[in-house]
């Protein structure tokens, strides 16, 4: 199997992978004109590139999507749900700026998968004009460390440390007080910090 051989069953097998009906959802997704598709389907060349895309976006086996031997989801992963590759190598992060005590919504941004970790369940930046905090919007579990919380009404980063008898130690450069844990509402844990210099 060459570059100029085994397109068209390749393509075909790529369209069963995402779940598609067609070819021309195929290149919807993948982002390539219809006579993109057509070209390399008539001229039956090998979609490398297009293959590994789909085997990164969907845990199908780059053997079956090469050669069609062996199963398409050998791990037993069918159904997993496909991820658009820039989603999977950086993706888009909601962003909020936080200015007097208000969120307001920002355009997203993209950081580098390195930087978020992989327990992240629902990231998001809040952009405060001084630094970003990248911070887990589902994190249940109130530890200590830097929060984004509401304070009847108001937003702001705080220092957060748990004290006996359910309450915390709220601080930040300028105050430091203690309440019941019930009194702040927690809206995500700051995992990683961003400054300008």
């Amino acid at each position: 199997m060459g570059a100029d051989s085994g397109g068209r069953p390749a393509i075909e097998r790529l369209v069963r992978a995402y779940g598609y009906k067609s070819r021309q959802a195929l290149s919807d997704h993948l982002g390539v004109s219809k006579s993109t598709m057509a070209n390399r389907y008539l001229r039956d060349s090998f979609p490398a590139d297009w293959i590994i895309q789909c085997h990164l976006e969907t845990g199908a086996s780059l053997l079956w999507l090469s050669t069609g031997q062996g199963e398409m989801f050998p791990n037993g992963e069918e159904g997993k749900k496909t991820e658009r590759l820039e989603d999977i190598i950086a993706p888009s992060i909601s962003r909020v700026k936080l200015s007097g005590g208000k969120l307001n919504e920002a355009d997203p941004v993209i950081l580098d998968s390195e930087l978020i970790s992989k327990d992240l369940r629902e990231p998001l930046v809040v952009d405060d004009g001084i630094s970003w905090y990248l911070l887990n919007a589902q994190e249940d579990n109130i530890q200590d460390g830097l929060w984004l919380v509401d304070i009847e009404g108001m937003h702001s980063i705080k220092k957060i440390a748990k004290i006996p008898v359910s309450k915390i130690r709220v601080s930040d450069d300028d105050v430091t007080f203690d309440c019941a844990i019930s009194d702040i509402q927690f809206i995500g844990r700051v995992t990683l910090v961003i400054s300008r210099q």
